[in-house]
């Protein structure tokens, strides 16, 4: 099946990025193919970690998961690389009063501008959704605009020695990294999913036969994971942000 432009347009910024990630570091060819949907044999392997049903892509050919781990401080690309930094309510107030604005209105002013974005996931009926996400973003750079959406800028609260200045206040997208996240309503129950941003930009990638040495960074990530989105459900109601959601 041929490719959308906008799909294609979409491989071809994630094989650039890892053609970049090359220079550096080492990138098994499995997990090129996998980031950049060459794969046949992808699976959705599902795991439920609290509050958190993580979608972990399996090979079935090989048997392998796609799994990750943080590389930290060798590596700081999600702040070199990040497409842009939705804010939460929460993060508003907590950064606001971090860079010294007395008010919430100057610091959306001066530090702010609104993006809109698309999320694919895939709901338990396999039926594709897209959301649309218009939220208020950190200027990753004094002049950033909604021109810059979705293209990789190096963060200006990022330090020289891999850092975040902005730290613990961070927003909490930076907190989510590699993750993004959805919710669902099911049952009359909102429940959370989460699974990996594939662009192309982490090198913390790789396979393995089993699910044991991930297993801790999920445990530790599901709760990061569901404050997150319960935070940016908030953030909308209180009219920081919307939502649009399409099923087909």
């Amino acid at each position: 099946m041929a490719l959308s432009h906008g799909e294609e347009e979409k491989v071809n910024d994630v094989s650039f990025a890892l053609d970049d990630l090359s220079k550096k570091w080492k990138i098994d060819p499995i997990v090129r193919d996998v980031h950049l949907g060459k794969r046949t044999d992808i699976q959705d392997y599902t795991i439920k970690i609290n509050q958190v049903t993580y979608h972990i892509p399996f090979l079935s050919g090989s048997s392998l998961f796609l799994l990750w781990d943080c590389l930290w401080p060798d590596c700081h690309n999600c702040c070199d690389k990040q497409g842009r930094l939705p804010l939460t309510s929460g993060d508003i107030t907590n950064i606001s009063k971090q860079l010294g604005y007395e008010t919430k209105s100057s610091f959306l002013r001066n530090e702010t501008y609104v993006a809109t974005w698309d999320n694919d996931s895939t709901s338990d009926s396999n039926s594709p959704i897209i959301t649309t996400l218009t939220m208020l973003n950190l200027k990753r750079k004094q002049s950033e605009n909604e021109t810059d959406n979705g293209h990789p800028l190096t963060c200006r609260f990022l330090d020289e020695c891999g850092s975040c200045q902005l730290h613990p206040n961070k927003p909490g997208v930076c907190w989510l990294y590699p993750f993004f996240s959805w919710s669902q309503n099911e049952k009359n129950l909102v429940s959370v999913h989460a699974s990996f941003q594939l662009t192309g930009d982490c090198p913390g990638f790789y396979l393995s036969k089993k699910m044991d040495d991930i297993m801790p960074t999920l445990i530790k990530y599901s709760e990061i994971i569901y404050n997150y989105t319960m935070n940016v459900n908030t953030t909308i109601r209180e009219g920081f942000g919307k939502i649009d959601v399409i099923n087909y």
